[in-house]
């Protein structure tokens, strides 16, 4: 343990001599925050859409019959039944629907009597590109919708911690292992008596403190740009706390397994656009997971990234406490054991 921290202690002290490091793996996020605030094309597909009735009219039956045919053809929503709002409205706010439609108990009555009918929509209020689609989509079919109501900054702002964590990852862990490497600063460890496990939690225990210091700084500073207040309650500093720590060890892990057998420092840097494009864009952090094809949102079911993005827009957005991040802490958690795991037996003690 003791020689596990002596490389912790020494890693971190190169961190902090480097505040040029330090800038660069904060600075290009909070840059994307602020000025990528366009919006992307594309066609959303297969979003789930919760439908609660409580009316069981001939008009309700028209209104599903409706949702069907939209299933049928353009494909935008797919409909699932609900029983009850409270539970669509959960699952509209922990993510594991769209939106909702409920219709309410004598709706089709109102509609007989031309008494004002109407039925509600329940959108997701952090996900611009979502809640605009399904609005546009049910405009002949509903009566009153919500209107969108998120920035596309505070949209961004969960994808941009993820980033600005995976940077510091990438560059004061993957990159700055391989450079000692090939200085030789890595021979010096060979000759000490500490095991490849220590070793390799050593280096990856000071690549997560950084990612999550980096994390934590541009949760705060992106925050109050974005005018995102929830960081300020207790139980959502506490989940951005586990979610940070979980992200961290998830990317350090990943690194290290893939710099564990590189020789060339410049591999390293070779690879960094490729890895920020296959992980980050298809993590749902600029552009709805529905809209991707097949095989795009197959790699994004394992990208850790995923789970990140989930998570920070959980807790930022959607004020929806430790329970809707459950899931995300558990696959990165998963994730950065498999990992480390893996990374371990192919670390080679040798020059």
């Amino acid at each position: 343990m003791n020689r596990m921290m002596a490389i912790i202690e020494r890693e971190m002290r190169k961190f902090f001599r480097s505040p040029a490091l330090m800038m660069v793996s904060m600075i290009f996020p909070l840059v994307q925050l602020i000025v990528l605030g366009n919006a992307f094309g594309g066609k959303i597909r297969d979003a789930k859409l919760g439908i609660v009735d409580e009316d069981h009219g001939t008009q309700a039956i028209r209104i599903q019959e409706a949702f069907d045919s939209v299933r049928a053809n353009s494909r935008t929503f797919i409909p699932v039944a609900y029983d009850n709002e409270v539970q669509a409205r959960e699952d509209v706010r922990n993510g594991k629907i769209q939106g909702a439609v409920i219709i309410p108990p004598q709706y089709s009555a109102r509609v007989y009597e031309k008494n004002r009918p109407r039925i509600a929509l329940i959108v997701d209020n952090s996900d611009n590109f979502m809640s605009s689609t399904m609005e546009e989509k049910l405009t002949g079919i509903t009566a009153a919708l919500n209107e969108p109501n998120i920035e596309y900054m505070k949209y961004l702002l969960p994808g941009s911690i993820a980033l600005a964590m995976f940077v510091s990852v990438m560059i004061g862990g993957g990159m700055l292992y391989i450079d000692d490497k090939a200085r030789g600063i890595h021979e010096g460890y060979l000759v000490t008596p500490i095991t490849k496990t220590e070793l390799v939690f050593g280096l990856t225990g000071a690549g997560a403190i950084k990612a999550v210091l980096t994390g934590a700084v541009i949760t705060v500073i992106g925050s109050l740009i974005a005018g995102v207040g929830t960081i300020f309650s207790f139980s959502t500093a506490v989940g951005l706390v586990l979610l940070i720590a979980s992200v961290s060890l998830a990317f350090n892990g990943m690194m290290f397994l893939m710099m564990v057998r590189v020789e060339d420092p410049l591999v390293p840097r070779a690879v960094f656009g490729i890895l920020n494009t296959l992980l980050f864009f298809p993590s749902g952090s600029i552009y709805p997971i529905q809209a991707f094809p097949a095989w795009l949102r197959a790699i994004a079911k394992v990208d850790p990234f995923t789970y990140a993005v989930h998570g920070f827009k959980a807790l930022l957005l959607k004020e929806s406490g430790l329970v809707a991040i459950v899931p995300d802490i558990m696959y990165l958690s998963i994730f950065a054991v498999v990992t480390l795991a893996l990374a371990v037996p192919l670390f080679k003690r040798t020059l």
